[in-house]
C-alpha cells in the first residue's frame, strides 16, 4: 500500500529509528527526535546501498517519489545513485575553487610581489569593488566575453 500525507504527518516518534515504505525500496524514516528522512534503499553489485532525498516536510511526498524515480532510473543505466551523487559533489567543489575571485587573488599573489604597495593596494581595490561582486563567483571556464562587456 502506497503512503498517504496523513499517515507520513501522524507518524510518531519512537524509541529506536522506524521506516514506513512507500514501494520500491522509498520509504521514509522517523528518528526519535521526530525528524522524518525520505531514504531510497536499493542493491548495487548485490549490496545493498541507501541515499538520502531529503528531510520531511521540506521535500513532500510527491516530490519524494519524483527524487525516487530519478534515482532508479539511473540504477537502471547502471550508475550507482550514491556515487555519481559524491561525484557531483567534488565536481561542484572544483568548479567553487575555480571562479573568478578565486584565481583573481591567486594571481594578486604573485602580482603584488612585482609592484609598488600603493600600486597593490590600489588594483585590490578596484578588484574587489568594481569586478568581483559581478564575476567573482562564477566559475571561470564558464565566463564569456558578454559577462566582461
Amino acid at each position: 500500500m502506497k503512503l498517504t500525507e496523513l499517515q507520513i504527518k501522524k507518524a510518531q516518534p519512537k524509541d529506536k529509528v522506524y521506516r514506513i515504505f512507500d514501494g520500491h525500496g522509498l520509504h521514509i524514516e522517523i528518528t526519535p527526535k521526530g525528524q522524518k528522512w525520505w531514504r531510497y534503499k536499493y542493491l548495487y553489485n548485490g549490496k545493498e546501498k541507501r541515499i538520502s532525498l531529503g528531510v520531511y516536510p521540506e521535500i513532500t511526498l510527491k516530490e519524494a517519489r519524483e527524487r525516487h524515480i530519478e534515482q532508479r532510473l539511473a540504477l537502471s543505466k547502471g550508475i550507482d545513485p550514491s556515487a555519481a551523487r559524491k561525484v557531483k559533489k567534488v565536481q561542484s567543489l572544483r568548479a567553487s575553487n575555480n571562479t573568478f575571485e578565486a584565481l583573481g587573488r591567486e594571481w594578486f599573489v604573485t602580482y603584488e610581489k612585482d609592484v609598488s604597495e600603493g600600486q597593490a593596494t590600489r588594483v585590490m581595490r578596484r578588484l574587489e569593488r568594481d569586478i568581483f561582486p559581478f564575476l567573482g563567483a562564477i566559475p571561470i571556464q564558464t565566463i564569456k566575453v558578454a559577462d566582461i562587456r
